[in-house]
């Protein structure tokens, strides 16, 4: 997971039902030494509505693509702090798409890049 912190973007390929794979190209940020990602059209981007419903997923960085797990952030403030990196991350060169990244459809979507198989830390 380390090689996709420093990108500007990543691919996401996700599985679909028929077995076949489609790519997304996607902005990512780190908060804390976690990468997140959004869906820019919200809860109606397919590729965030196929992972909601266990799609297989991978993340393509360098030629290799990398089995991961999107998990869904509910933490209010956890959001704000991804907006926030947005912000800084992205914000001068593409200031509009930063705010429709951040606006309340999008950052609903909010989700932690995990390894597969990798258990999610549960908060203290």
């Amino acid at each position: 997971m380390d090689a996709v912190m420093d990108r500007t973007e990543i691919v996401l390929w996700v599985r679909h039902a028929s077995g076949r794979w489609s790519a997304r190209t996607l902005w990512v940020v780190v908060v804390d030494g976690e990468a997140y990602v959004r869906s820019a059209f919200g809860r109606r981007g397919a590729w965030y509505r196929r992972v909601l419903r266990h799609a297989e997923t991978e993340v393509a960085v360098g030629g290799v693509r990398l089995p991961v797990r999107l998990l869904p952030v509910g933490d209010p403030e956890l959001v704000r702090r991804v907006s926030d990196a947005y912000r800084v991350k992205y914000g001068l060169a593409w200031p509009g798409p930063v705010e429709s990244m951040n606006g309340s459809e999008a950052a609903a979507t909010t989700m932690r890049l995990a390894q597969a198989g990798q258990v999610p830390q549960l908060p203290a």
